[in-house]
């Protein structure tokens, strides 16, 4: 009976608890397991981006390059001779690079302009000016702002620079040389001809009158009781081009417009062929040039 008793004794409060934190425990203990399992993970993922990371450094000191079929060999330091360049952000080991299939590294650019770009990298050689405007492109391409900066003081960029000035006092001048254009192909079309002609007035004064005009009035050779307003007109013209303020004058506007015809591949030729006319105010008569321009199709 004494047996009896000990075997349906009680258990403990400290021991009935047991049970109880059983799963506290059994979380606590699936918890650090995961946790472990992640940095085993994380370190073996590390050690395997540290594998390839040392692979794709080695470089050998030789390139071979093919560049859109063009194929090249250079050093490797050669390439990293501009540490922002894209060359060198390339072949610096933190990128995969192509290989064509004889092995050599590729990239997707016109092989042709590339010579130039490896000999300013080799030793600062700079391009004949017929081959800058391209070269500059691929300057711009390879992100080599050293060879930018020569460039864009050389002809034919710094001319462009001059005149780009010129041209951003005429926030209209690009729209309105595609009017010039669509106007003309618009007019071929429709005449089923080679040629097409458009009248174009192009002035740079802001007035409407000429200077001969203007000795008969003391400053702005306007008489008193006319004001701005009233010489504000539209000529009978299918493009204006005007006022703007500067020393470039009405031919100079003219030849930027038919270099940048002729850089689209359209010939163009013009020539004044008199003045608006229109009367205005009083015995004054709009001086505005009016240019007759030819455009040849084919």
């Amino acid at each position: 009976m004494r047996l009896e008793r000990r075997r349906h004794r009680p258990l403990s409060p400290t021991l009935e608890l047991i049970p109880a934190a059983y799963p506290a425990l059994e979380a606590r203990t699936n918890c650090s397991a995961s946790e472990t399992a992640m940095e085993r993970a994380k370190d073996t993922t590390s050690s395997a981006y540290n594998e390839t990371s040392c692979r794709t450094m080695k470089f050998p000191e030789v390139i071979h390059l093919n560049v859109g079929g063009e194929c090249f060999s250079t050093c490797l330091s050669t390439l990293h001779r501009y540490e922002n360049s894209m060359l060198a952000t390339m072949f610096s080991g933190r990128h995969r690079v192509p290989r064509d299939s004889d092995g050599r590294y590729f990239i997707d650019r016109d092989g042709i302009y590339f010579r130039d770009i490896l000999n300013f990298l080799r030793s600062g050689e700079v391009p004949q000016m017929e081959r800058v405007r391209e070269v500059y492109r691929e300057a711009q391409y390879y992100a080599l702002r050293p060879l930018m900066t020569i460039l864009e003081q050389m002809q034919p960029l710094l001319g462009e620079s001059v005149r780009q000035a010129f041209l951003d006092l005429l926030p209209y001048y690009a729209e309105n040389l595609e009017r010039i254009i669509t106007v003309a192909r618009e007019k071929a079309i429709q005449r089923k001809a080679r040629l097409a002609k458009l009248r174009v007035c192009v002035y740079k004064e802001e007035l409407p009158v000429t200077p001969y005009e203007r000795t008969l009035f003391p400053g702005t050779g306007i008489a008193s009781e006319y004001t701005h307003e009233s010489f504000q007109h539209k000529c009978n013209v299918d493009v204006s081009f005007g006022p703007w303020t500067a020393i470039a004058d009405v031919y100079d506007l003219l030849h930027c417009l038919t270099n940048d015809l002729n850089e689209r591949g359209i010939t163009s030729e013009q020539q004044c062929i008199g003045v608006c006319d229109k009367h205005l105010v009083s015995h004054y008569y709009c001086k505005r040039p009016i240019y007759e321009f030819k455009i040849t199709w084919w």
